[in-house]
């Protein structure tokens, strides 16, 4: 939202009526935006948006379990003053933590000090007000002043947050609020976002505006995964390789090496004093921080730095490579003792209960082929490896027991069988949690894929990398945290639920805030609100003012949701028709041809637009007045209706679809990379009906990437092609992927960059429609060589 968005030339086009292809619920589309054509995209509507008058009154998120809405209005000014009643500290820094954000969202700082009479705002500390609960509050608005109460700090800080979102409108100076009462409670206690730091490291400043933007959406509980194979990210004063190390990799292709070929580290590590700052700073925020030292997989990078504690004869770099690595601690006592040291470090760090100690992906390979780990397994009396895990996890799960500390793992604890006390968390889809809270033991969901925020929330152009398929702020909105399988009884052992967002694709601060918001503000309805609460259409109308808080706080949320997207198609005498879309079907649509900026009051969309070649549109989404995304612009040419980027092409297999980035920095700016999507294990694309009639040449922008997947026993999927060429040679074959190619385009020119390469050739000429399949025949499969754009070109003129 912090940019305008160009969807030009490269956009792809449906030249011709072609359809893309379709994941989950959104319209397919192109990497610019543009979607593929279908009926419901191009159907005429009149409709325009207006918020409702209880949305307008109440726009907050989480939706308030009950609301009471009175007459009148209560005007709050930087005449107006704050008070607390009492003399409770806490209660104190929290009124003026809340005047801080006034100025910030208002531009003026009410004051703080007095008596509770005669003061705007009271804030209040009540041991009998209802309901109960540490996080319950009441906001009591009236014409002649504002309570917020609660019975302990942590409710009386969410009741402020939500006096803030009703003052937090996107005006300036004096604001009106309408008067009523707000009785909310949340429904459960945790209410979570894991975010990954071992694949990308965020600063301690990036970490804390990730905590203010849970804070402002009552989210209560961050999961910091702070080691893994690709990097160790806490400090530890006894074992000082494991930063010095383990803190850095290597990555994998040119982003690893500088201009003059030299290998180019990446590193990041937190001192323990910048840790405690970032957990302080996080409960004043009333979010308690669990750490996760992962265990006894995802270990590389520290076996990296201290080898003798991996099996023996292993000695590793840290890991360049994403995906499942075999590296795993052995089970020795003096590897024990190493495990017991870190942990006595890092326990005091974190005051909460809960610590996360992994448990995931444990390829059991080196320990199968170890004869010290197998004759201790013997020794042990145990029947397999999996026994052995959970034999290994228990015992440093009584460790941290014995320091005060509850264990919670990934669901593979329950494998082999789980410390008894142990809390599961369920990525591996539900199923995990129904287990474990079968069984007795407390649970929180995080299934993979409904809250794996590293999954796409779209596919359109300025989509985050990550991975398919497509996980919208709709799905995340509908996600059921209580399994029907559960009974009354067994259900009370559901904690609550996060997203987890791991950032193998998230190299920036920018990616990471678009992928965690808004699906964030999804997640903390269903996880506060109560469930009779629940409305998606009412979300979304609140979510009008949601959006304008995040452009309030300088918090770059996606806006994928609301965005405007195109579908062109050719009409005859030189003229196109462009349809214009978004994914949630909410919002006016609005735009203009003459270059300007929409407005509430330009032209609304009703009925697909048909224009000169070439026009440019520029075009967004409103609800009533208020702006729901950034604009989009589309340039209707020639080109873009002859046009497809990978990110409308179909995958020949969709095995395992990425949307990753170049590795390769375009005309030496790092941040100008482009955004590829193929299927890992057999990059091919189809170009689905293609219109051959007049086509002359075939034009195709080619990139390389690094093939830097652990793929553990999928390995084998991997399809490599050999090359009939010298240098291999990217291959056009027609109605389907076998046959002789009917075009062959040398990639030896692409070999002499990193970055992007256009490769032509010429076209036979055909007649009609046609499948056209894409492969490149390289004899390798790393580098992946992938397919950016095709244009399918006419004779010149």
């Amino acid at each position: 939202m912090k940019r305008q968005l160009v969807l030009g030339l490269a956009a792809v086009a449906m030249a011709m009526g072609l359809s893309g292809c379709k994941r989950d619920d959104a319209p397919a589309a192109d990497a610019t935006g543009t979607t593929a054509a279908k009926p419901a995209d191009t159907t005429p509507s009149t409709a325009t948006t207006t918020i409702s008058a209880s949305a307008a009154a109440t726009p907050v998120i989480p939706r308030p379990a009950k609301v009471e809405l009175r007459d009148g209005r209560f005007a709050f000014g930087p005449q107006s003053r704050i008070a607390v009643a009492g003399t409770d500290a806490e209660a104190t820094r929290i009124a003026q933590d809340f005047a801080a954000r006034v100025q910030t969202a208002r531009g003026f700082a009410p004051q703080v000090g007095g008596a509770a009479e005669g003061a705007g705002v009271v804030f209040a500390i009540d041991a009998n007000i209802a309901p109960e609960g540490d996080e319950a509050y009441v906001v009591d608005i009236t014409p002649q002043g504002t309570k917020v109460s609660a019975r302990k700090p942590a409710g009386l800080f969410y009741g402020a947050v939500t006096l803030w979102q009703l003052l937090a409108d996107g005006a300036q100076g004096e604001a009106s609020i309408a008067a009523q009462r707000i009785e909310d409670a949340p429904r459960f206690g945790w209410r979570g976002l894991m975010l990954d730091v071992a694949r990308h490291f965020r600063t301690p400043d990036e970490v804390k505006t990730l905590l203010d933007q849970m804070a402002l959406h009552k989210l209560n509980t961050f999961h910091w995964h702070l080691t893994d194979d690709q990097g160790w990210r806490v400090e530890i004063k006894q074992y000082p390789k494991l930063t010095q190390v383990g803190g850095c990799r290597i990555p994998a292709g040119a982003a690893g090496r500088d201009a003059k070929g030299k290998p180019k580290p990446y590193c990041g590590f937190y001192t323990q004093d910048e840790i405690r700052d970032i957990v302080k700073y996080a409960a004043d925020r009333y979010i308690t921080v669990v750490p996760e030292f992962d265990l006894p997989g995802h270990a590389q990078a520290a076996i990296a730095s201290y080898p003798e504690f991996g099996v023996p004869g292993t000695a590793p770099p840290v890991s360049p490579d994403w995906g499942i690595n075999t590296w795993l601690f052995n089970v020795d006592d003096n590897t024990f003792k190493f495990l017991e040291n870190v942990l006595d470090e890092m326990m005091p760090l974190f005051p909460g209960r809960y610590f996360h100690l992994g448990g995931d992906e444990a390829a059991k390979d080196q320990w199968e082929q170890s004869a010290t780990v197998q004759a201790k397994r013997k020794e042990l009396r145990l029947k397999d490896d999996m026994q052995l895990q959970s034999w290994f996890m228990g015992r440093l799960g009584k460790y941290i027991e014995a320091h005060g500390k509850r264990m919670i793992g990934w669901d593979e604890i329950l494998e082999g069988g789980p410390p008894a006390d142990a809390a599961v968390m369920s990525w591996r889809g539900t199923d995990g949690a129904i287990e474990a809270a079968r069984a007795g033991h407390d649970v929180v969901l995080s299934p993979s894929p409904d809250l794996y925020l590293n999954h796409v929330q779209s596919d359109a152009a300025d989509e985050t990398p990550g991975r398919l398929d497509v996980k919208s702020l709709k799905d995340v909105y509908g996600f059921k945290v209580v399994p029907v399988q559960l009974n009354a009884e067994q259900a009370r052992h559901v904690l609550g639920a996060q997203g987890n967002l791991w950032t193998e694709h998230h190299r920036t601060m920018e990616r990471v805030e678009r992928a965690m918001f808004p699906r964030g503000a999804a997640l903390a309805e269903v996880t506060w609100s109560p469930e009779s609460r629940l409305d998606w259409d009412d979300f979304l109308q609140r979510m009008a003012f949601q959006m304008e808080r995040y452009r309030l706080t300088g918090f770059d949320a996606s806006d994928s949701a609301f965005a405007v997207r195109f579908t062109p198609q050719p009409i005859a005498d030189g003229k196109g028709s462009l349809a214009l879309t978004s994914q949630s079907g909410f919002g006016t649509i609005r735009y203009t041809l003459d270059g300007t900026e929409p407005a509430a009051t330009s032209p609304v969309y009703t009925h697909p637009l048909e224009l000169p070649l070439p026009t440019t549109v520029k075009a967004n989404a409103f609800a009533d007045d208020r702006v729901l995304a950034a604009a989009r612009t589309f340039e209707l040419d020639v080109r873009s209706l002859r046009a497809r980027t990978s990110n409308a092409l179909r995958s020949c297999k969709k095995d395992l679809m990425l949307r990753m980035e170049d590795d390769a920095p375009s005309d030496g700016k790092d941040g100008d990379r482009r955004l590829l999507l193929a299927d890992v294990f057999d990059p091919c694309w189809i170009y689905d009906a293609a219109q051959l009639d007049g086509i002359a040449t075939v034009e195709v922008r080619v990139g390389q990437l690094p093939h830097n997947y652990a793929l553990w026993k999928e390995a084998s999927k991997v399809v490599t092609r050999p090359a009939k060429i010298p240098g291999g040679a990217l291959e056009v074959r027609l109605d389907g992927c076998e046959g002789e190619p009917i075009a062959v385009l040398p990639l030896a020119p692409a070999r002499k960059s990193d970055g992007l390469t256009t490769l032509t050739a010429p076209m036979p000429t055909q007649a009609g429609r046609h499948d056209l399949c894409f492969t490149f025949a390289s004899g390798e499969y790393n580098p992946m060589w992938v397919v950016d754009e095709v244009a399918l070109l006419p004779a010149a003129r």
